[in-house]
């Protein structure tokens, strides 16, 4: 009979892509803020498809600490979102932290989200304070926090921040739900009793650049506020509405003019600018509808959602 698997107290999770520069830092900085918390504990990192010298670098950090780190290689890029959940499949703690690996969210704050789960909170998420964002991410960030807290019920003052920490349990859900596409702090969040946050430090990034481009913003946002309500197309039904109502009664207006006042051609243009607006909101609603039906076919659908190449631990 194989040997059943050594629990631990905390597992760190850690998705990586492309963070050659970044690595020696975050080795030197987080592995002596574990050793000093006097708990057992294991750190995963999932190579994501890099295409520099990471996942040599963590090999060689597996090899120097074999009893505390495992690394999991993915054949490919599939997103952070897939890293996350590849390790949160193999968590062996009770408590389980995620954390960046560019150095922004410091793993000295670990601590912090730790005296929380020993308050009894089952979800801590990390609130970066003096964010050294650029303008646009800041502003950005800012307009997707209002939309996502007046659309549904996840409340969260600073989503972007992948410092969080989980109790098991809410793990577990999270895995059990299948989840393809959706952002993971959010659906933890729903699974969550008793949720809060604590002020982190959010410093510069170390070295490179971020691998969030404006596209993977967008896309991520909007997998937040599709993922958790049906508001967008409700909000869309009652534009809709509104819109058939006001062409109904152009249509009668125009009917009128026809009639008592003869033929006319001086609202043309007028007409026109009206169809193509109506056709935009065709067209929104069209997009909105496509993506929740997108999402129902990649849950339903049994494919592969990612394949390890190779697993460094010792089991």
């Amino acid at each position: 009979m194989p040997e059943p698997v050594k629990a631990v107290f905390l597992s760190v999770v850690i998705p990586v892509f492309n963070e050659e520069p970044n690595l020696p830092t975050l080795f030197a900085r987080l592995f002596p803020v574990l050793d000093g918390l006097g708990k057992t504990y294991e750190v995963l990192f999932t190579n994501d498809g890099s295409s520099d010298r990471s996942f040599e670098l963590l090999r060689g950090q597996h090899a120097a600490r074999s009893d505390v780190t495992r690394v999991i290689d993915f054949n490919a890029n599939y997103g952070q979102h897939m890293a996350v959940m590849a390790a949160f499949e193999r968590v062996r703690g009770e408590i389980v932290i995620t954390l960046d690996a560019d150095l922004q969210d410091p793993p000295e704050e670990i601590p912090k989200l730790l005296e929380k789960i020993d308050a009894g909170f089952d979800y801590v998420g990390g609130r970066r304070i003096n964010r050294k964002d650029n303008l646009f991410r800041s502003l950005a960030s800012r307009i997707v926090n209002f939309v996502r807290s007046q659309t549904t019920n996840i409340e969260m003052t600073d989503q972007g921040c992948m410092l969080r920490a989980y109790r098991r349990a809410v793990v577990d859900a999270v895995v059990r739900s299948g989840a393809i596409n959706t952002f993971i702090p959010a659906l933890a969040y729903s699974f969550s009793s008793k949720p809060t946050e604590v002020d982190v430090r959010h410093d510069e990034r170390l070295a490179g650049e971020s691998n969030y481009s404006i596209y993977k913003l967008i896309r991520l946002n909007f997998d937040l506020i599709t993922g958790f309500t049906l508001v967008p197309l409700q909000l869309f039904t009652i534009l809709s509405l509104l819109c058939a109502t006001g062409s109904l009664v152009l249509v009668l207006y125009l009917a009128y003019r026809r009639i008592f006042l003869g033929v006319e051609v001086e609202g043309v243009f007028t007409l026109f600018g009206i169809l193509f607006f109506l056709l935009s909101v065709a067209m929104v609603g069209i997009g909105l509808i496509g993506e929740y039906v997108g999402r129902t076919y990649q849950v339903i659908r049994t494919r592969q959602r990612y394949f390890v190449r190779e697993i460094l631990e010792i089991k």
